[in-house]
């Protein structure tokens, strides 16, 4: 299944944007989704059609759809305090009725997740669109699994040595018997699901697609944006200039979104969606935008590493960070990982296996990539005979 995965900065009308998007690809026969965390029906004001927790069918080929966290909320607590219920009532604590429940901050990112799995395995749709919340938030809700994942790893190993030894001096402190295994199902089961998301995000099918209004303010949002998706090996396979004003406008604002489409030009794929003059509504003004079709490319950017062992003695990395400043970036090994920091990003990536046998001889930045030199380490590293 091919997967866009639309986001902006906020205002930028991304939603609009992906209704379009998959309307457009409805018409052409492609069994589509379109998938909204928007708390507010702004999907179904421009669609013309309510959506919300239930998928709803906008024509016989475009299926909208807006999870509701509340109740996906609290049906993750009800299961939480059935698989708890020994533990909870050892220490004396009351159960939480669900009509006294409201979601927790990022309730809803964690509902956008498990749909966006879902509607992956089910295999109902050829194409799902997803109208992500504005950049920032987006970025984070793509790093989220792998995040959380490398979390449960920490805190619960699987070799179960650390919870093994802790156990029985974590009982006398708490004067309860310690749930080791409920807390071990438990993460075992949150690893595979947070791994099938991860899956669907990571997977060649699934493209990042940018919406933008050409302007001052939308060109340092693209610019933050790009970098921060090429810290995770990202690269958009569109960007969607919104907004664009017919010539006869003002003067102004003509110069000023056509010096914002040429800067961007330099560097993505753009494609401009024009201004209707009113603010799109219903299947006649979806039509009007014209926006970009579903196309084959990927948002994937290889980070290759190249041999100078015999040359210069060093594996060099190459990891593309355009609009990267020098003195904003910062590295740090740790162990098998490298901690990466561009600006206000950060990313900690896992060392590919002969890289993990070296020790980092060095960085530079050049033609916006990131190159990091490795030296083998004598220790581990394969003797020649």
């Amino acid at each position: 299944m091919r997967t866009i995965l639309i986001t902006g900065p906020g205002g930028s009308g991304r939603t609009t944007v992906a209704a379009a998007t998959g309307l457009a690809a409805a018409r052409e026969g492609t069994r589509t989704l379109v998938l909204s965390a928007d708390r507010t029906d702004t999907l179904g004001t421009v669609l013309g059609v309510p959506t919300g927790s239930t998928p709803v069918k906008v024509t016989p080929n475009l299926t909208a759809w807006r999870p509701d966290a509340t109740a996906g909320f609290r049906d993750d607590l009800a299961g939480f305090q059935d698989r708890a219920s020994n533990v909870l009532n050892l220490l004396g604590a009351s159960r939480l009725d669900p009509e006294e429940v409201t979601p927790l901050p990022g309730a809803e990112e964690l509902t956008l997740l498990r749909a966006l799995r879902d509607a992956a395995l089910a295999e109902a749709h050829e194409l799902l669109v997803v109208d992500l919340p504005p950049t920032s938030q987006a970025l984070a809700l793509l790093s989220l699994p792998g995040e959380l994942r490398r979390y449960l790893r920490r805190l619960l190993p699987a070799e179960r040595q650390a919870a093994a030894g802790l156990r029985p001096v974590l009982g006398r402190l708490a004067g309860i018997p310690m749930p080791s295994e409920w807390l071990y199902e438990t993460a075992a089961r949150w690893d595979t699901e947070l791994g099938a998301v991860e899956a669907v995000l990571a997977d060649g099918q699934a493209v990042v697609r940018l919406v933008a209004e050409p302007g001052p303010a939308g060109s340092d949002a693209v610019r933050s944006a790009g970098l921060a998706l090429a810290l995770r090996g990202l690269r958009p396979d569109a960007l969607v200039a919104n907004r664009v004003v017919p010539q006869e406008w003002p003067a102004g604002l003509v110069a000023q979104q056509r010096k914002a489409l040429e800067e961007w030009q330099e560097s993505y794929d753009v494609r401009a969606v024009p201004h209707l003059g009113h603010d799109p509504r219903g299947a006649d003004d979806l039509t009007a935008l014209a926006v970009p079709e579903v196309n084959g490319t990927t948002s994937t950017v290889e980070w290759p590493i190249t041999d100078r062992l015999a040359e210069d003695g060093v594996l060099v990395w190459h990891i593309p960070l355009p609009g990267a400043v020098r003195e904003e970036l910062d590295l740090v090994r740790r162990g098998d990982e490298l901690v990466v920091s561009a600006g206000q990003f950060r990313r900690i990536v896992p060392l590919p296996s002969a890289l993990r046998r070296c020790t980092v001889a060095g960085a530079a930045l050049r033609e916006d990539e990131l190159r990091i030199r490795f030296a083998p380490d004598p220790e581990l590293w394969p003797r020649t005979p």
